[in-house]
């Protein structure tokens, strides 16, 4: 048996920092890992923790110098030449080396580097994870180890998953993806349900695994949640699911039943403060479904006017911002205080502009109030809606307001003792009776006739009659107080869509509403002159949006009315309507939970391509409607009815063939055409 030969190690030994150098044996050419800067703190905080590798420096003969080269540890050099730059260290101190003078100074370099193994992302977090349970807080982790606060949470987000799920990461069962996404839920007893429901799944993906952690939370970014407010949730012993790995909007509220404990509880509350101001009732929800006002009455209220006090306020502070306004006028960009102080004062001006209402007591007795969480998680009450049953019952003069005058019924209904007036009004010539109404009916039909001539040939003022007549059967419930017989219609919807108050079209054509509507007089028999008032672009903007108020391109199953569906998609054309720019976009509730899985492929065919649409293809229907809405969500996509076909082209002109007239005049030939045009006409 050979005895085997026993390996002596390189001699160790300090040498003065002054003696050594670098070489260029050196392999690493590409900087990597962390900065010289970093290394220099961490070796000022803990000193070297490793020896640097050096060879000595020989003269022409073979003996050494007393100067080494360094072949690996450059970086370490580098960071100790930085310490004695700052005068951190000493330029003699000791420097640990071990001193090689075997093989190649190249090969020392390549095998440092090359059999350093690489610590496994596992036993960093586990280390993270020791050090703070040894006392260390997050910020002194962070702090050692040169990195944020955010970087240290995440790690030891991920070395607190469960033990089982950690050691099928350690087994490369699972990538670092998926242990982030297992990090949203700390309940180890739901991560090793779902990592086991994962084995029989289709789809492994993060977002599935955080969606299945998820399920049954509340985002923290719902209206009930920010609502109650998500720190009195958690002070209520609610708990918040976090994903440190990527945006989570807040995160999620795990406990969902209390939340809507919660919020019930301040919807009551608040419902109490608004029944105390006196209305007839009350009704409270977390929303209500988009057109539950229709066919209610609405008394708008009077803004209560500003005190002296407010009014000088207001105009001290106008004129304060009217003189930063001149004096930066000029400047590229303002001061910051500058700057702030314009935001505070329009933030004073606006709420002193924003008025109390306040309404009569006959209001309160008739009218209500509904009490509702808006689409920010504000309180919403829309108050002074009047249910057709508490309406005041009207009073009519003489019982005939309203009632349609028919001139040849009125005829017979007179015959007999028309004549007998007629020959009454022959005798009594005193001239105090009133007109017989066959005559004033007469009359006015002259006059109507008359009136439509001259506003034929008025087509302004026949626009500001129109608008007239459209805004009182739009803005007012009794709105009688016009001649002229047109009829809009404004359908309201709700019912059919869900969801379709938060839409952002729905919220801008609503708020167009308001503002007109508490522009107009509170009477409409105070519009005529009202609108007479206000200039032409203030026209044109209502009768805009009057007109717009009366659109229905809705295609219901039982009225499909083809020719006003065609007309609605030439005037989206002619508009340029684009429902992606809009704001519309296919969710589970606007389209993908409500058609089927082939027509779900089919669109994520259309926007993404084949091979995202293979991959879902698998999924159970809840499973794809989620993944479509991912994969759809900024696409741009829509379905067919959304769709706006582009404006026909205008048919290229004919081309006409130029003939030389010769000696044929211009006004001959133009004559010679008219006599033509003449013949063939008679």
């Amino acid at each position: 048996m050979t005895k085997s030969k026993k390996i002596t190690l390189s001699a160790s030994r300090d040498i003065p920092f002054n003696k050594l150098l670098l070489s260029q044996s050196n392999v690493r050419k590409v900087k990597a890992g962390v900065s010289i800067e970093e290394l220099a703190e961490d070796i000022a905080r803990r000193t070297l923790l490793s020896s640097i590798t050096v060879r000595p420096v020989l003269d022409d003969d073979g003996a050494e110098t007393g100067m080494f080269e360094i072949p690996a540890g450059g970086r370490r050099y580098r960071a100790l030449e930085l310490l004695v730059k700052h005068r951190r260290l000493n330029k003699t101190a000791a420097v640990p080396c071990i001193v090689r003078t075997d093989g190649l100074a190249e090969e020392d370099s390549l095998a440092e580097n090359i059999q350093r193994a690489p610590l496994h992302p596992l036993d960093q977090f586990r280390a993270f994870q020791a050090m703070r349970e040894k006392g260390k807080s997050e910020e002194e982790i962070a702090a050692a180890f040169f990195v944020s606060v955010g970087v240290v949470k995440q790690r030891l987000k991920l070395a607190a998953v469960s033990a089982t799920l950690l050691d099928a990461y350690a087994e490369e069962q699972m990538t670092l993806d998926q242990l982030m996404a297992f990090t949203v839920n700390p309940d180890h007893e739901r991560q090793e349900q779902v990592w086991d429901a994962l084995k029989q799944h289709y789809s492994k993906q993060p977002y599935e695994i955080r969606r299945m952690l998820t399920e049954g939370a509340v985002r923290a970014s719902d209206r009930r949640a920010q609502f109650v407010g998500v720190d009195n949730y958690v002070e209520a012993g609610g708990e918040v699911l976090r994903d440190l790995f990527q945006t989570d909007d807040g995160g999620w509220l795990q406990d969902a039943a209390l939340l809507e404990t919660m919020v019930t509880e301040k919807l009551n509350e608040e419902a109490e403060s608004i029944r105390a101001e006196g209305w007839h009732w009350i009704e409270v929800a977390t929303d209500f479904p988009y057109g539950h006002t229709y066919d209610l009455r609405r008394i708008r209220g009077e803004a209560e006017r500003m005190s002296d006090e407010e009014d000088a306020t207001y105009a001290a502070l106008k004129a304060e911002y009217d003189k930063l306004e001149e004096e930066y006028a000029e400047a590229d960009e303002l001061p910051e205080e500058v700057d702030e102080r314009l935001g505070e004062i329009e933030t004073a001006m606006e709420a002193l502009q924003n008025r109390p209402i306040r309404f009569e007591p006959e209001d309160y007795a008739i009218a209500g109030a509904f009490v509702s969480i808006d689409g920010s998680g504000r309180l919403r009450v829309e108050r002074g809606y009047v249910r057709p049953q508490d309406e005041p019952a009207i009073e009519c003069d003489d019982g005939s307001e309203g009632d349609e005058v028919h001139p040849n019924t009125d005829d017979e209904a007179v015959d007999g003792i028309g004549q007998a007036t007629d020959l009454d009004e022959e005798e009594d010539d005193d001239g105090t009776k009133p007109l017989s109404d066959r005559l004033v009916c007469d009359l006015t039909v002259h006059r109507t006739m008359a009136l439509r001539n001259a506003l034929a040939n008025d087509p302004q003022l026949a626009m500001l009659a129109c608008l007239h007549a459209m805004v009182l059967q739009l803005f007012y419930h009794y709105g009688q107080d016009s001649c002229i017989e047109i009829s809009p219609r404004s359908t309201q919807f709700g019912s059919q869509a869900p969801n379709l108050g938060d839409a952002r079209y729905v919220q801008s054509i609503d708020l167009g509403i308001e503002t007109w509507a508490g522009n107009l007089p509170k009477q409409p028999e105070k519009l005529w002159d009202a609108l007479t008032e206000w200039d032409s672009d203030s026209h044109d903007a209502l009768f805009a949006h009057c007109v717009a108020m009366t659109v229905n391109a809705v295609q219901e199953p039982h009225h499909r009315k083809p020719r006003q569906i065609a007309h609605a998609d030439i005037l989206a054309s002619t508009l340029g309507l684009d429902m992606v720019k809009a704001g519309w976009t296919p969710t589970a509730d606007s389209y993908l939970g409500r058609v089927t899985k082939a027509q779900i492929l089919a669109a994520v065919r259309e926007a993404k391509g084949d091979k995202d649409a293979d991959r879902i293809a698998g999924f159970k229907k809840p499973d794809m409607v989620e993944a479509a809405e991912e994969l759809l969500a900024g696409t741009g996509w829509l379905p067919q009815p959304l769709r706006t076909a582009p404006l026909a082209e205008e048919p290229d002109e004919p081309e006409f063939e130029i003939v030389d007239d010769g000696d044929v005049a211009p006004d001959e030939a133009a004559v010679e055409d008219d006599e033509a045009a003449l013949q063939a006409a008679e």
